[in-house]
């Protein structure tokens, strides 16, 4: 099976590449500075020129404070690119995979957000992804897109790699307590990416549509810096003594945030038969990983 990936210098665009090998997929994989999605004629070209039998897009603008002041930009990549790439897509009869974002939800739920949930994205980042979102049912029937949450992996920069880095060099940390979501493995949501491109590739059709797919664990930003801590502890020694909870109101972003945005993921257990593991198993897949 051919896959065309975008946005593989990402944390799953990167996960993506590694394991399509493994899984019988070939991957052609672009990063931004080899097919920038918002340029309509490459992205055809690119289409036409490989034939690929599936397109799975991971690139996106994922700076939410910068995406504050670099609104313009965010828009392109997040709206614009993937409605180019389903157009694309739907002259050529490939079906695509668009990856979304916990942060088209405004995270005033009190339990967890289930596909059909009304979006309303508080900051320009969950809203240009939702407009992207949109922009791919408006233009290919044949389409799923996989919202996501609170992304980490082997590649690149993310929460857990700063958490390891903040307990060697202080003594304690103060990280908000009252913001709910679930961590997402990249390793992880990429076999569950290629596990539904190759269920679509060998004839399911009957599943397209929006789905949720993240870690199994829901916890706060706090928590999971002590699931890293307590982790890390078994490894090496580490500097820090305590992890202080606090509000969001103590550590005030650009961008605002969901204090709530929990992802229901029983849909896509239903139709395609994936459950992401637990934060537990997660960490130590990551902790592994780190450690060759």
């Amino acid at each position: 099976m051919k896959i065309l990936v975008t946005g593989i210098n990402g944390q799953v665009g990167w996960e993506l590449l590694r394991q399509g090998p493994l899984h019988d997929c070939r991957i052609i994989g672009f990063a931004h500075n080899t097919l920038d999605i918002t340029d309509s004629q490459a992205v055809s070209r690119e289409l036409e020129n490989n034939s690929p039998d599936l397109v799975i897009n991971c690139g996106a603008y994922t700076a939410v404070d910068k995406a504050e002041a670099e609104e313009k930009k965010a828009w392109a990549v997040n709206r614009d690119g993937p409605a180019w790439l389903a157009a694309s897509c739907a002259r050529e009869h490939i079906p695509l995979i668009h990856l979304s974002t916990d942060y088209v939800f405004n995270g005033l739920a009190s339990k967890p957000y289930t596909e059909t949930s009304a979006t309303a994205p508080l900051g320009v980042y969950g809203k240009s992804k939702a407009a992207g979102e949109e922009e791919v049912r408006a233009k290919l029937s044949n389409h799923l897109i996989i919202r996501t949450s609170w992304v980490y992996g082997i590649h690149g920069q993310n929460f857990v790699k700063t958490i390891l880095r903040l307990v060697q060099e202080k003594e304690e940390l103060k990280v908000v307590d009252d913001q709910w979501g679930c961590p997402t493995f990249a390793g992880d949501l990429a076999l569950a990416l290629l596990t539904m491109a190759k269920k679509i590739h060998t004839g399911q059709t009957n599943c397209w549509g929006t789905y949720h797919c993240c870690g199994a664990t829901a916890v706060t930003w706090c928590a999971f810096a002590t699931f890293i801590l307590d982790l890390a502890r078994k490894i090496h020694p580490v500097k820090v003594r305590n992890i202080i909870p606090i509000t969001s109101e103590e550590y005030p972003t650009t961008a605002p945030r969901p204090k709530y945005s929990v992802l229901d993921c029983q849909k896509v257990y239903s139709v395609f038969g994936i459950r992401l593991p637990a934060l537990s198993t997660s960490l130590d897949a990551f902790f592994a990983e780190q450690g060759k």
